[in-house]
């Protein structure tokens, strides 16, 4: 009975212990690197990957662009990824590989590496409204042992151009002639005047 008792111990350990894994195997939001977080908040003690967005830095007002995150290097065994968009008004398209949680994509199941390179295919439909957007994508390179440790991510950002982009708010003072370099420039000419004053004023005295 003992020895049931322990063995049975030793195997809740080992499920604890590997639990991070398995919880986010199938994806999880809020590690996109948008808000600084990644899968590097649980995966931790690989190499790091380099990770990067492949596609067009601008869109058509309600275009849909093909985009991919690539994460080369690492582990290179499986990986997954988060990805999301800092604008309300424009929606991601999962692709092979990925599904969608709320506004973002993940991994719908850790993907193996082509050879050191793993590649998300997904789509972008552009908001039907000028604006400049950041797309932000992490990437986790893992070793496939189903655990945390010996795996690490990176996270990359894309800004992407739609129509003519966000307006740029105007500074204050740049339209105002009144002061800047036009009110400098025009200051020795008002000091050269007035300390010649008082010679006109004597010139006159003596006439």
């Amino acid at each position: 009975m003992r020895q049931w008792v322990r063995g049975t111990g030793v195997f809740v350990i080992a499920m604890l212990g590997a639990a991070p894994a398995f919880a986010t195997s199938t994806g999880i939001t809020g590690n996109s690197g948008k808000d600084t977080a990644t899968c590097n908040t649980c995966h931790k003690g690989g190499e790091a990957p380099s990770v990067e967005f492949e596609g067009p830095s601008t869109l058509e007002k309600g275009a849909t662009g093909q985009y991919t995150l690539i994460i080369r290097g690492g582990a290179a065994k499986t990986g997954g990824a988060g990805i999301t968009v800092d604008d309300a008004g424009t929606s991601l398209v999962a692709g092979t590989g990925l599904k969608k949680l709320g506004s973002e994509l993940t991994h719908s199941a850790p993907q193996a590496f082509t050879g050191t390179e793993l590649r998300f295919n997904f789509s972008l439909v552009a908001p039907a409204t000028d604006v400049t957007l950041n797309l932000f994508g992490a990437g986790n390179s893992t070793n496939a042992d189903q655990k945390s440790d010996g795996d690490r991510a990176a996270a990359t950002k894309l800004t992407i151009k739609v129509g003519n982009g966000s307006p740029v708010a105007e500074q204050p003072g740049d339209n105002d002639d009144s002061g800047g370099c036009a009110a400098a420039s025009s200051a020795p000419f008002w000091a050269l005047a007035l300390a010649g004053l008082p010679l006109v004023v004597r010139r006159r005295r003596r006439s």
